[in-house]
Formats: structure tokens, C-alpha cells, sequence
């Protein structure tokens, strides 16, 4: 009967080991070391399963070295059927399965030559314990999606200059359990490019997973607190509408993105590298590429797995994953402002009215590609169509105050018309006036101007104060009203003059002959 792994000395235990690695045989091994072979068998499938090498070993102690080997088996142990360690780790992944349903399955397989629970699982967390190395977490399936983007980009060249257009900024994400990867280039790292291609990864999964796990890119988190990071707006948006979670990685905590740094460091092996040399024109020209060279690394097999990701994918995350809602997704961007005095809001260079009792508080924007909307305490208040050219307003009757209500019922025809019966120059004026404005509320504001003239003025010296201002240059109601008030001056300087002449104490020219 051969001698148990507990009886052999340290020194001849590194022997089988160093001997085992030169390549000899098991017979050969054990003449030479004077043991059983089944005892060197045991020793090298140990060292093999849990990928110890003994030069890995020279400058460490003994006990780490039978540490590593295990617990020595008996002679009774040595006739059980080993289980297979991989498929119970791959299994576990799975939702639902556990230690104790796979070790009933053991045993359904290997009555007679099975292990008891108990020994199952010290096994299976020892051979876990030696993988940390290579598998250093364990994640379930569909529970985790790990995103970031490649540190290289690859530029977009107009082929008829030759000079970059852009450098395309290259996305990453890839699922926990089958390490699944998702790969495409997008123009940049901006907030919209960002959730988009979630979006697309998304669909390209054909579902989403429980958990985002961003690294802390601030298109993604605000602000990177090590204990409660604030997650961006728009993104956690994004994970409400497709029932996810956020957890991004923690500052300073490679081992929580280790999966998506060995996607980034594929990808780049895989698809950066081969592509090195070659010139895009566009975006999709670009992508159409990234998704061959995807297609064939994700059937390619693994040496861990003896599996590719695409049947790790469906065998594992694909059933796991949350169907994607029926309704697809709308960006949407999010600014803090305040309510200014005149009861709009500034959203990128464009005015959009509230209700006016909301007069200098705080509200937030929340902008989609077609539709802007302002929410005061979280309450929804007003809701316009978006605007694109700076100094545009969008203005609801009901957001204004009753005075200004009265106003907003002039249009640029009435003002016009005003203009006309007070005579052709002052319609002349207000016409131009209204045509110098870049916006329609600015000309009514100059009109209404000259209009408030005529309770002070006379329609005569209206009428020629705005034959004035049409001679000399664009006309304006600040202009308007400088050509009355000069006016005006000069007629009462004129007959200050001829009251002078008539006075009584006046001598006269004769008076000094």
C-alpha cells in the first residue's frame, strides 16, 4: 500500500514536483523518489489542478507549499470520483443553483463512489482558493454588467484631406458571469454618447442585467465619494427605465472592474491591434469592422472554460438577463436653474416660460431631443417644445401675470395699423423697428415705446420726430424719443428768444450809436 501525501517529507514532495515539470513520466518519477506512483499521481494532478508550479514555490515556506496541495486524502478517499470543478463553478453562476443541488447531482452520478457534503464543498473551496489567481470573483449570471471604455482610440480620417475628423473613443462592456463582450466606437465620452451605447449593448445582449458597474467616468458618476458615490442624472435615468442598479467601482479598488479591464485588455489584443494599420472614413465604417473581429473572439474558446463566451453567454447570462421594456429609451439631459424675473428659464441659449409664481426658485430642466421640461420641487410645471436657435422663447399664455397677458395680445399687424393712424412715418418706424429685432417680443417691447409717446407728445410732433429718425439711420425708440424731446427744446428755445426780443428792458441795437 503506498505511503499517504502526510507521510512524505517536504523536500520529496518538491522533488515529485520539480521532477513531474521536466517532463518525466509518473513510473519514472516515483523509481526515482523511491514512492508509489500512485502517490505521484496524486501529488501532480493536486499541483495541476490548482495550477502550482514549483518555481513559483522557491522562495516560499513549506507549510504554504502542502497548504496549496490540500489536505492529504486516505486510501478511502483516493477511491471517490474527483467532481469536476470547473463545471460546479461554471454551474454556480447560474440563478438559483447551489452547492447543495450540484453536490445532489454528485451523488446521483457517483452513489457508491461519492463524496459526503461536508468533504464536497472543503474540496470545492480549496480548488477555489488556488484559482484566485485567474478567477479571483464569482459572479451570478445576468446579475452584473461591467462598463468603461478602452484606454486607445482610433481616428476617423477624411479621405479627401487626409486630417482627423476625430478620435473615436472605443466602448466596453462585458457581463460578469460568461465574460460576454460588447464592443463599439463612439465619437466621444460625452454624456449622450455614453448612455447610448448602453442602449446598444442592451440590445445587443438582448436583455439588461440587474447591476451597472461603471468605472467612475463623470459621464457616469458626479461625484467618485468613496462611500456613496453620486450617480449622473441622466444615467441613473437610464437604469430606472431598464430596471438596473448602479454600484460603480470603487476609487482605488482595482479587483471591483477586473472584469472589464480584461475586456479592455482583450479588446484591445483582439480588435485595436489588428486594425492598428488601417484608415476609416466614418463611424460605421469603423464599427462594421469591430463587429467581425468581435464575432470572432467571442466564439473563440477559453482555455479556463474549454468554452467560448457565446456558449458561456447562453447557457449562463442570456437566461438570467431582464427583458428589455417595450418602450425605448429617450435621452434626456438635466439642468439645475432658477426662475429669472421675467418667469422664463435659460436652457442652452433658449427662453422657456413657468407659471410666474415661481419667480426665483430653483427648477430643473429635463431636455429630450424634442421636448423641454421644467419640474419645480420635483413637480412637473411646464412642458414646451424645444427650441434650437439662441434667443428663441417659448412663452404659454398662462405662465404670465395678468398686465402681461394684456400685452401679449399686441401682434406686429395691430402695431402696424397703430402706426398708421398716427401717419405714414410713424408707421414707417414702427415697421423697421420691428424688422431690426432678431425676436418678434423685442420689437413689440421698442413699438409699445413709441406708442407710449403719443400721451405725451402730440401726433404732429410724433409724426415728424419719426420722419427724423427714418432719415438719418435705423430707427430705434430710444431715438425716437431723443428727436421729440430735441424737438421740443428747440420750439420752446425758439420762443424763449422772441419774448426776449419783445422786453421791455431790452435797449436794442440803436441804443449804442
Amino acid at each position: 500500500m503506498g505511503r499517504t501525501r502526510k507521510e512524505l517529507s517536504v523536500i520529496k514532495v518538491r522533488e515529485i514536483l520539480r521532477l513531474k515539470e521536466q517532463g518525466l513520466s509518473n513510473r519514472q518519477t516515483a523509481s526515482s523518489c523511491r514512492i508509489s506512483s500512485s502517490t505521484v499521481w496524486e501529488y501532480a494532478t493536486a499541483a495541476k489542478e490548482r495550477g502550482i508550479r514549483l518555481q513559483d514555490y522557491v522562495d516560499r515556506s513549506d507549510a504554504e507549499l502542502l497548504a496549496a496541495l490540500g489536505k492529504p486524502r486516505s486510501d478511502e478517499e483516493r477511491r471517490k470520483t474527483e467532481p469536476d470543478y470547473r463545471r460546479l463553478h461554471t454551474e454556480l453562476r447560474r440563478k438559483g443553483v447551489t452547492l447543495l443541488l450540484l453536490w445532489t447531482e454528485y451523488r446521483q452520478e457517483h452513489p457508491e463512489d461519492g463524496y459526503g457534503y461536508s468533504r464536497f464543498c472543503e474540496l470545492y473551496e480549496a480548488w477555489c482558493e488556488h484559482q484566485e489567481i485567474r478567477m479571483p470573483q464569482q459572479h451570478k449570471a445576468g446579475e452584473r454588467l461591467f462598463v468603461d471604455y478602452a484606454g486607445d482610440s482610433i481616428p476617423i480620417i477624411d479621405r479627401s484631406t487626409g486630417l482627423v475628423l476625430f478620435d473615436a473613443q472605443i466602448f466596453v462592456a462585458t457581463l460578469g458571469a460568461s465574460n460576454y463582450t460588447y464592443v463599439e466606437a463612439s465619437r466621444d465620452q460625452g454624456l449622450s454618447s455614453w448612455l447610448m451605447s448602453h442602449v446598444r449593448a442592451f440590445e445587443f445582449f438582448g436583455g439588461a442585467p440587474e447591476i451597472l458597474v461603471p468605472d467612475n467616468l463623470k459621464s457616469g458618476v458626479k461625484d467618485a465619494w468613496f462611500y456613496e458615490p453620486e450617480i449622473n442624472r441622466s444615467y441613473q435615468e437610464l437604469a430606472e427605465h431598464y430596471g438596473c442598479a448602479v454600484l460603480p467601482a470603487r476609487v482605488r479598488k482595482p479587483r471591483d472592474k477586473a472584469k472589464v479591464e480584461n475586456a479592455v485588455q482583450n479588446t484591445a489584443r483582439r480588435i485595436l491591434a489588428p486594425l492598428r494599420d488601417r484608415d476609416f472614413g466614418s463611424l460605421d465604417e469603423l464599427n462594421q469592422a469591430i463587429k467581425e473581429l468581435l464575432n470572432l473572439w467571442l466564439h473563440r474558446q477559453m482555455k479556463g472554460y474549454g468554452k467560448s463566451r457565446q456558449e458561456l453567454f447562453v447557457t449562463l447570462d442570456k437566461p438570467a438577463l431582464k427583458p428589455l421594456p417595450q418602450n425605448p429609451y429617450v435621452f434626456s439631459s438635466w439642468k439645475k436653474v432658477r426662475v429669472n424675473i421675467d418667469y422664463h428659464v435659460a436652457f442652452e441659449r433658449c427662453f422657456y416660460s413657468v407659471p410666474h409664481t415661481f419667480l426665483h426658485q430653483e427648477a430643473f430642466v429635463k431636455a429630450t431631443e424634442k421636448t423641454v421640461e421644467i419640474l419645480v420641487g420635483g413637480n412637473s410645471v411646464a412642458l414646451h417644445p424645444r427650441l434650437f436657435v439662441p434667443g428663441q422663447y417659448s412663452t404659454i399664455s398662462e405662465h404670465m401675470p395678468p398686465k402681461h397677458r394684456f400685452r401679449a395680445e399686441w401682434t406686429p399687424e395691430r402695431l402696424i395699423n397703430w402706426g398708421a393712424k398716427v401717419g405714414p412715418h410713424t408707421q414707417t418706424t414702427i415697421k423697421r423697428v420691428l424688422a431690426s429685432k432678431r425676436h418678434p417680443e423685442q420689437g413689440f417691447r421698442a413699438s409699445l415705446g413709441i406708442m407710449r409717446f403719443a400721451s405725451s407728445f402730440s401726433p404732429q410732433e410724433l409724426e415728424v420726430a419719426c420722419a427724423h429718425v427714418n432719415s438719418v439711420g435705423i430707427p430705434s425708440c430710444r431715438r425716437v424719443h431723443a428727436a421729440l424731446v430735441a424737438k421740443r427744446l428747440n420750439h420752446n428755445q425758439s420762443s424763449n428768444d422772441e419774448l426776449t426780443l419783445r422786453h421791455s428792458n431790452v435797449r436794442g441795437g440803436d441804443f449804442y450809436h
